[in-house]
């Protein structure tokens, strides 16, 4: 009897071991053309397993019991393949995917720093890829704004953008302040307002995170972040040409060019854009206002080190030089003209306003494969701008407010990621980071104090009939004093100029464990040590200006002195964090819903007669969302509804301190709530016709009282740049005229509903409802060559993109005029 037990035991536990063995797959994954595919997906839904093939191709799946499994392997611009395999031993099965017929155009995303479907994210998450900006001429920010709900986009030039990410706003220039919106290339942060524009050519693709992302993309991402990815080297032969022409002299010639120098080893990509225009707005004193001039070019190499190890260097530089910005007044008319700020207008030194930006930078993106499971990624970047930008603030021919802002910035960052995958149920990264960086903004101020006199004791005589008026002296007046008759000077000169010195050092790590087979629970922490080194200095005027003596300034006319340079230092430690889940309820539809914590750093504002360290910006997030994919990837509708909640919300407005002088410095406004739905809609009907349709609202305002229960200022207000309603829609319709030939019409339109400019709301410093309809229609032959004719702003609809701006300190706000319709012609060639 003993004998049989034991028989019988040892008879279970031969059986359990033969249950429980498992094995490998491996192989390789190549296109038609036999080229290795590196980064394809290859998973086993039955199992939740899943990879992406290394440099070489090549991937692995272990621990795989034995039994019927599908073998999924989907890449972007592929078909995806699904191969039925029975497991009963190690494997070896390579796979070929062909080329898709059609499909939609990004929805493979890198956000969660592994490729992954959009669907797979529980973030909500806007992807567009090169396909798509190529066919809609994406070469600027502002563009993405009509496509990505929840995003606004304002630019007065590349120097000054305004970046809103559902309401919060990134835009200050000023060195000491830490923005918003997290703007990645690469990997790299480029978030510092006046070096954060780029131009959008050769894109692989651009990928736009809503809610609190400092899990993701560091202390900067407090609202969401914009993650820019460039075509890299590649293992090919190909180019691209492309040249437009248009109305108001617009030039744009762009391209790229692919090769390997050494077969299979080293490959290199130079790419290049020019893009210019003429400005739209007449100038009287001479030249032209609003338009752009950019070239830029890029070097990838890439260096396969091993089979398992890669690295990608990158270099570029871009340069602009646009004619100045309409900062057009609307107090006082031009000779002859209006105060329409769509119409000419007359601001002083003419040619002289405009712009010089150079923004250049390399990037090294070292990665290894340890083996299935582990991989390492090294990302080193250095970068560098450097900007003078002269305008006129007071929008008129007065000399009176006439500014210059040089700004420059050096950054060094290093980070360190590793990512894994138990091939089973838990995968993620962690890793560390460190950023250095190096800016200062100086703002030189020339005036003529008989001008500037007027503005301040007379304002409505300071232009007459387009007419600068002048006061040769101080008023005969015994309320001024000593100073009543005093001659005033034709010219005066000063300076203000503030620095930032910052270093950060980030640890980070972020995972995602299967509860089930369905359901997913994400966890990310990033805490966070700052040194952030303030400072301000202004120097005296040349000459002492006499109006100072009124304004506490003396002996200057506008910034109050330091007497040398002023200094602050403080260290702060911080944590955010993010909690998700997603269900899944099969291959086509999961639910996500998240919670996180988002900040932005704290500011030393430094004045001349004050140090003052603002509380750091917090937000708790709470989002619920659908994620949806159908008809084998050409199909994608998804749906979001979020609600945040402010601490210590920090807003800037330009003013006269009595004290101070002028003062554009943050200041905490005390508490703010927002929520908001926002849903998306693409279909790829075929090959040739393709849909969008996308929608956002948001209510975000200025609570009643702050967290202590105090009456705010700004109770009520909704957040500047934030329409309550905006939309977009489109569609790309193809339609053969012969076997080789085919047209195409790609039109779109968007609508945004009222906007204020300022967080005072006052109504004339906003833009009410507008939409903007644009055309593009060609030919195409072979898939190789086009002809296109594009038309934007097609019924040339008058609107703003700013107002109020540094003017409106002085009680003469100014006003931006939008782009009106611009038209041309290009010609596109793919070898």
């Amino acid at each position: 009897m003993r004998k049989i037990y034991f028989l019988t035991v040892l008879l279970g536990l031969v059986s359990l071991t033969s249950f429980s063995q498992s094995y490998s797959i491996s192989g390789e994954v190549r296109d038609a053309g036999r080229n290795l595919i590196s980064g394809a997906n290859v998973m086993i839904p039955e199992l939740n397993k899943g990879t992406v093939t290394n440099s070489k191709g090549e991937y692995q799946l272990n621990t795989i019991p034995e039994g019927s499994y599908t073998l999924k392997v989907t890449y972007l611009g592929f078909e995806t393949i699904e191969k039925l395999i029975e497991v009963s031993g190690d494997m070896q099965l390579d796979v070929t995917l062909n080329e898709a017929n059609y499909m939609l155009d990004g929805i493979m995303v890198s956000a969660q720093k592994r490729e992954q479907m959009n669907k797979e994210v529980p973030i909500a998450i806007t992807s567009y890829g090169g396909k798509f900006l190529e066919s809609t001429n994406t070469f600027e920010y502002d563009a993405l704004s009509e496509f990505v709900p929840g995003l606004q986009i304002q630019i007065q030039s590349v120097n000054n953008p305004g970046i809103v990410i559902r309401g919060i706003t990134s835009d200050s220039g000023d060195s000491r302040v830490e923005p918003r919106v997290s703007v990645f290339q690469d990997g790299v942060s480029i978030s510092k307002s006046r070096g954060s524009v780029v131009e959008l050519y050769d894109m692989e693709r651009v990928e736009v995170l809503k809610g609190p992302q400092g899990t993701l993309f560091g202390r900067g991402a407090q609202i969401g972040a914009i993650h820019l990815i460039q075509n890299k080297a590649r293992n090919e032969k190909s180019g691209f040409f492309k040249a437009a022409y248009g109305n108001y002299n617009q030039r744009i010639i762009t391209g790229h060019v692919n090769t390997p120098v050494i077969e299979d080893k080293l490959f290199v990509r130079f790419a290049g854009i020019y893009n210019a225009r003429d400005g739209f707005i007449d100038n009287l004193s001479g030249g032209n206002l609003n338009g752009k001039e950019t070239l830029a070019f890029r070097t990838s190499l890439k260096y396969l080190m091993g089979e398992r190890t890669t690295l990608d260097v990158i270099a570029k530089w871009q340069s602009d030089t646009p004619p100045g910005t309409s900062f057009k007044s609307g107090t006082f008319a031009p000779r002859g003209g209006t105060t329409n700020p769509n119409t000419f207008a007359d601001l002083e030194r003419g040619e002289a306003l405009g712009l010089d930006r150079e923004v250049w930078g390399i990037t090294g993106i070292l990665k290894h494969d340890f083996n299935e499971n582990w991989d390492l990624t090294s990302i080193t970047a250095y970068r560098q701008f450097d900007s003078d930008e002269a305008f006129d603030a007071d929008g008129t021919a007065a000399p009176v407010l006439f500014f210059r802002e040089q700004s420059e910035g050096k950054q060094f960052s290093q980070e360190l990621r590793f990512n894994f995958d138990t091939q089973d149920k838990f995968r993620g990264f962690f890793g560390v980071n460190f950023f250095a960086e190096d800016g200062s903004q100086s703002i030189p101020f020339e005036t003529n104090e008989q001008s500037y006199a007027l503005l301040l004791l007379n304002i409505e005589n300071l232009v007459v009939n387009g007419v600068p008026q002048f006061l040769p002296t101080i008023p005969n007046n015994p309320a001024f004093g000593p100073l009543a008759g005093a001659p005033l000077l034709e010219f005066n000169k000063e300076r203000s100029t503030n620095f930032g010195k910052n270093y950060s050092g980030d640890i980070f790590v972020d995972g995602s464990y299967d509860i089930t087979t369905k359901l997913t629970a994400t966890l990310g922490l990033r805490a966070t040590w700052e040194n952030i080194n303030a400072g301000l200095e202004v120097e005296n005027a040349d000459q002492p200006g006499l109006l100072g003596n009124f304004l506490g300034s003396f002996p200057n006319n506008l910034f109050a002195p330091t007497n040398g340079r002023r200094s602050a230092s403080e260290n702060f430690t911080s944590a955010v964090g993010r909690f998700a889940l997603d269900y899944d309820f099969n291959d086509e539809i999961s639910v996500f819903g998240n919670i996180a914590r988002g900040r932005r750093p704290n500011v030393i504002n430094v004045t001349a007669s004050n140090v003052d360290v603002l509380s750091d910006e917090t937000v708790w997030s709470y989002e619920v969302g659908f994620k949806s994919l159908f008809l084998k990837n050409r199909l994608q509708f998804d749906a979001n509804a979020f609600y945040y909640d402010y601490q210590n919300f920090q807003t800037t407005i330009a003013r006269l301190d009595s004290v101070d002088g002028l003062v554009i410095i943050p200041n905490d406004s005390g508490s703010a709530t927002s929520y908001g739905f926002e849903t998306s809609f693409q279909y790829a009907v075929s090959k040739d016709i393709s849909f969008f349709a996308n929608y956002g609202y948001i209510d975000a305002t200025f609570d009643d009282v702050d967290e202590d229960g105090n009456e705010q200022a700004l109770a009520g207000n909704r957040f500047r740049l934030t329409p309550e309603h905006s939309f977009s829609l489109g569609g790309n319709i193809g339609f053969p005229l012969s076997d080789r030939l085919e047209g195409f019409f790609l039109p779109t339109y968007s609508f945004k509903s009222e906007v204020f400019f300022e967080e005072t709301n006052l109504p004339n410093i906003s833009q009410e409802a507008y939409g903007l309809l644009n055309l593009r229609a060609g030919l195409r032959l072979d898939d190789t060559k086009e002809l296109t004719f594009f038309m934007t702003n097609a019924l040339d609809e008058e609107f703003i993109i700013d107002a109020g701006n540094t003017g409106g300190a002085f009680g003469i706000p100014t006003f931006i005029a939008g782009p009106p319709r611009f038209f041309g012609a290009q010609f596109s060639i793919r070898f």
